[in-house]
């Protein structure tokens, strides 16, 4: 299993919060819902958001570590899903300095993410590499099952925006969570309670 990390396996988005400690964060969050929604392309949405970050220091990223909360019934899912043998990872149009403590915390090993460009200590406003994008996503759901020896119509993808799209549609079974309508629409199937662990029930693995 593959899961989106912003909205989906925690409340929030990252950005945002970053944005609300450089004074963006209505800005970025009217530009988040736009792309969240399909309306504008997602790496220039991702460029456009990142940009008012310039001059932010690092350390910033520890104090949205901290400030982070997981969606309720996170680590029941991730915990049944590992007691039961399943690889899991997380794939995020977020960034590594984030996600990636975060994945460790909950024990899940594969992360793909953005990663956040630093200089002097402070954020340069860009990101460095390829955008994880919709295309990514999907690439690395493929990867990971490829890694772990699954065949792709065995894996579940979750996910809530449109840049999860091509990845629910690339897996075995992609499930929208609290998801834009315009996913839960193409989603195979739609959760639209509040509790991440209700996925359970649709994987037979609810006790």
């Amino acid at each position: 299993m593959v899961t989106d990390v912003d909205s989906t396996l925690i409340t929030g988005e990252v950005i945002e919060m970053l944005a609300d400690h450089a004074g963006s964060g209505e800005r970025v969050a009217d530009i988040t819902n736009r792309a969240m929604r399909g309306e504008i392309d997602f790496g220039r949405s991702l460029v456009e958001r990142v940009a008012t970050l310039e001059g932010l220091p690092v350390t910033v990223l520890d104090d949205v570590l901290h400030e982070i909360e997981l969606t309720p019934g996170a680590e029941r899912l991730v915990a049944a899903l590992h007691d039961a043998g399943w690889p899991v990872g997380v794939v995020s149009g977020g960034f590594v300095e984030v996600v990636e403590p975060l994945a460790q915390r909950l024990g899940i090993g594969f992360v793909r993410a953005n990663r956040l460009e630093v200089a002097d200590g402070r954020l340069t406003g860009r990101v460095t590499g390829a955008v994880v994008d919709a295309q990514a996503k999907a690439d690395a759901l493929r990867e990971f099952a490829a890694e772990q020896g699954v065949p792709l119509d065995r894996t579940v993808a979750i996910g809530d925006g449109a840049n999860d799209l091509l990845m629910l549609q690339a897996a075995g079974l992609g499930i929208a969570f609290n998801a834009k309508p315009v996913v839960s629409d193409q989603a195979d199937v739609a959760v639209p309670g509040k509790r991440l662990d209700a996925v359970l029930e649709l994987l037979g693995l609810e006790a």
